[in-house]
């Protein structure tokens, strides 16, 4: 038996005048997704436990089959171990975002999607500027990068996401709680060393969003998440992404993490690499999660016709291959998710219970309908907890 999981990330989104009152899913033309769920079981998925954040990373451990109320910690330190750093048992790491702020507001949480090679000279000099020996620094990609606290107890602060802030005026979300006095004066001194940084003086001309000022949030400890195999009757397990979040839980859940070049995280990924990969994967692995981020960037910045693009992108270049090739090999189950809504009309993610599609060489049930929010609400079929989806996927639907 050999497994596979899709995550189009962000997917769900709300009917949009732009595409004729319909989401970014029904205006797609998806002929894979669509005879999925025609076939297979269609319904709804609860990935957000009650009272936690809709993030991917508590979204990302209930899709790998895990209890977010049990487990997380906080998103960087998952992201720090993708990029290989040490965390120790009384550190507390945090994400960093490069950002564009413009007089007292937060224009931009990816700072126009600033280019790896450009953030790797900022966050350098913000290093050299601000890091010590217990505030560590570490580049990441694009807007994503990594501080590195050693005396993490100093550090208790409650934190807002910049994606969550767009457009809003950043001073009444600065870190509040203890430790808050030292993250905000790095929050607001990182302009001083980025704001007339050749770097950002070239986006200028060229029209770009400076990244000029650096935003903290996301903080956590190393978490403690059994690994898969033992979890999951021995099963091998792998995943595609090129983003640190989810390549840090394959790592603490000893999966493979499969590196695919062209992977970028945004519109511009290389689709048709990571079907490619996730089959080649699947010679010597059982199970295979293959992650898109470009859905949810789209829903971020508000673009509905990118996202729907990129809706027809993952349908055509990575459903219909690698369920092709899944047939074709023999017995499998896949099961198809977003991890949660990002309506572009709200530029951030929500915690509404997810449409998902579960076939397999031994699923009996048959929708009869299409891919959609609205399709998967009408079949009354509903996982409340997220996590039991892949215990599912591992045993058979009816073992729960």
């Amino acid at each position: 038996m050999k497994y596979a999981v899709i995550v189009p990330d962000g997917l769900g989104d709300w009917p949009i005048a732009e595409l004729g009152n319909k989401t970014p899913l029904e205006a797609a033309h998806t002929p894979n997704l669509d005879q999925l769920a025609k076939e297979g079981i269609l319904g709804t998925l609860q990935t957000v436990p009650p009272g936690m954040y809709p993030g991917s990373d508590v979204c990302g451990l209930s899709l790998m089959g895990y209890d977010p109320k049990s487990c997380y910690t906080g998103r960087a330190p998952l992201e720090a171990a993708s990029l290989g750093i040490k965390v120790g048992e009384e550190d507390k790491v945090f994400r960093c975002n490069l950002v564009t702020a413009k007089g007292d507001i937060l224009e931009d949480y990816s700072a126009g999607h600033v280019s790896t090679e450009e953030a790797k000279e900022l966050i350098s000099t913000v290093s050299k500027a601000f890091g010590t020996k217990d505030l560590q620094f570490f580049p990441g990609k694009m807007y994503r990068h990594i501080l590195l606290c050693k005396k993490g107890n100093d550090f208790e602060v409650q934190t807002a996401q910049p994606h969550d802030i767009q457009g809003q005026k950043f001073e009444p979300h600065l870190p509040k709680g203890r430790g808050s006095d030292i993250f905000t004066k790095l929050t607001l001194e990182s302009r001083s060393v980025l704001e007339n940084h050749p770097i950002n003086q070239k986006r200028t001309k060229e029209g770009k969003s400076k990244a000029n000022m650096i935003w903290l949030w996301g903080g956590g400890v190393k978490p403690k998440l059994e690994p898969f195999h033992q979890k999951f009757k021995g099963i091998k397990g792998g995943v595609i992404s090129a983003v640190d979040l989810l390549q840090g839980l394959g790592h603490y859940l000893g999966w493979r993490v499969i590196q695919v070049p062209g992977a970028t995280g945004y519109f511009d990924t290389d689709y048709k690499a990571k079907a490619k990969y996730a089959i080649e994967a699947l010679k010597d692995l059982d199970l295979i999660f293959v992650h898109v981020e470009a859905t949810d960037e789209a829903g971020h910045s508000g673009l509905a016709q990118e996202k729907k693009k990129a809706i027809e992108r993952i349908d055509e270049a990575i459903v219909g291959p690698l369920h092709d090739h899944l047939r074709k090999q023999g017995s499998y189950r896949l099961f198809v998710a977003p991890d949660h809504y990002t309506p572009t009309a709200k530029k951030t993610h929500i915690a509404d219970p997810v449409p998902f599609i579960f076939i397999g060489s031994d699923t009996k049930v048959k929708s009869g309908k299409g891919y959609t929010e609205a399709n998967a609400k009408s079949t009354g079929v509903h996982v409340e907890k997220g996590y039991l989806l892949m215990r599912r996927l591992i045993e058979g639907w009816d073992a729960i």
